[in-house]
This record gives C-alpha cells, sequence and structure tokens, in this order.
C-alpha cells in the first residue's frame, strides 16, 4: 500500500506528471466527443418540445451543463489551491491556473446562455436576480484570479496570491447553488436533484447528463494541454526540459 502511494506521489512533481499529461490527453479528447455528439443529439433531435416553452427551451442543454461546470471547476480550483498553499507543490498552483481560463469560459456561456433563455421568458436580458448575480460574481472572480496571477512576474507568490483569492472566492459557489432556496427568485429552481426523481422528460435528462459529462471531459483534456505549456514555461530553464524532442525541433 506505501509503495503504491509513493508511485502516485511522483506525479506531483511537474517533471513525472507532464510526460502523464501527454498520455493522457488524447484519451479525454475521445470522451469529449464521445458523450458531446450523443448530448447534441438528445437535446437537439430528440427530446420534445416543451409545452410551455416550445423549442427555446433547447437552450437548456447548453447553458445548465455550462452552469454546472462552472461552478465545480472552480471547486476544483480550490482544491488544488489549498493543496499548494498548504504542502507548498508547484504543480498544485499549475493546474490552478490552468483550469481559470476555462471556468471563466463557462461561466460567461452560463450567463450569455441565460439571458438568451430570459428573454423570451421573463421578457428581459437582465435581471438582478439573486442566482444570476451571484454567478456573475462567480465570473468576476475567475477574471480576478487570471488577471492577479498575471500581473506577478514571480510564478510562486502568484499561485499564492491567485490560491488565496480562489479560497476566498469559493464560498460563492453554496450561495450560487442555494440561491433560489434562500431568496424569493425568478430562476426556476433545480431540474436534477439527487434526492428526488426528475421533474423532465428521461431524454431531456440524459441530454444534459451527457452534455455535462461531455464539458467535464474537454475540462480535463484543456486543462492538460494547459499545464504541459505552462510547466515547459515554468521549467524552461531546466535539463530535462531542454532534453524534451519537442523542445528540441
Amino acid at each position: 500500500m506505501n509503495n503504491r502511494l509513493i508511485n502516485w506521489f511522483k506525479f506531483a512533481s511537474p517533471q513525472s506528471f507532464y510526460p502523464l499529461a501527454g498520455k493522457m490527453l488524447p484519451w479525454f479528447v475521445v470522451l469529449t466527443v464521445a458523450f458531446g455528439l450523443p448530448a447534441l443529439w438528445l437535446g437537439f433531435f430528440v427530446a420534445p418540445t416543451d409545452a410551455v416553452q416550445g423549442e427555446g427551451y433547447r437552450i437548456i442543454f447548453i447553458h445548465v451543463a455550462t452552469s454546472w461546470m462552472s461552478m465545480f471547476v472552480y471547486c476544483v480550483m480550490a482544491f488544488w489551491a489549498a493543496i499548494g498553499i498548504t504542502y507548498n507543490t508547484r504543480l498544485s498552483g499549475m493546474l490552478t491556473a490552468a483550469l481559470a481560463p476555462t471556468g471563466a469560459l463557462f461561466a460567461f456561456l452560463s450567463l450569455w446562455t441565460g439571458a438568451l433563455w430570459g428573454k423570451p421568458m421573463w421578457g428581459t436580458w437582465w435581471v438582478w436576480d439573486a442566482r444570476l448575480t451571484s454567478e456573475l460574481i462567480l465570473f468576476f472572480l475567475y477574471l480576478g484570479y487570471i488577471a492577479l496571477t498575471a500581473a506577478l512576474d514571480d510564478p510562486r507568490r502568484a499561485d499564492r496570491a491567485g490560491g488565496i483569492l480562489a479560497l476566498v472566492g469559493v464560498v460563492n459557489v453554496p450561495v450560487i447553488y442555494f440561491s433560489v432556496k434562500w431568496w424569493n427568485t425568478l430562476h426556476q429552481g433545480a431540474s436534477v436533484s439527487l434526492t428526488k426523481s426528475p421533474t423532465m422528460a428521461h431524454t431531456m435528462l440524459w441530454g444534459m447528463l451527457l452534455m455535462a459529462l461531455c464539458l467535464w471531459m474537454y475540462t480535463i483534456a484543456i486543462a492538460l494541454y494547459r499545464v504541459r505549456a505552462i510547466i515547459l514555461e515554468r521549467e524552461r530553464h531546466t535539463t530535462w526540459v531542454a532534453d524534451l524532442p519537442e523542445v528540441k525541433a
């Protein structure tokens, strides 16, 4: 058991993780496509038309999945930030930095698709609803993390400062999730729950779940790709990076 733990811990080193990330990357690209194609097919061609919202409701297959992932990615960032601050591991900060742009993209898509959905349903593009406002704060937290880490020249200082921001900002995630229960908001409640039966057709549910899995696989794939680039940038003065075939080429 101890030997297995030692074998896993060796991947905490950027030098060991770099080739591992390169091996895993193609698999997660394949999984992204494998989940994404049936999700789009179910959501846009198989799922029945909503009796109240008509065809316009189909944007939820993008909106719900990006909203879920915008919160999930931030929680993962906070996890790696905590590991990095606690154990002073270089790779943790690199992984946190690699996730931030994708999380910001999901938060932006959540807000934008929500506006496209809200216009025909509510008659307006935006309201200062508790969930919308807290999701907007999440988007600004992502941008703040990216701006803060980019403003500091020392990568280790940048990782620590960004990690502290990620840990402080994570308190906003439960606010987003529970906002429809804590306050009287326009935003509808959760359609999918771990404790209750789904309130939608099974094709709709499977479409959303497959899209969420697709975006999850995409997040891992793009994070692996980005962290490899970060490793090369930060470790460019080391011998092992200079000896890599892709660097020599």
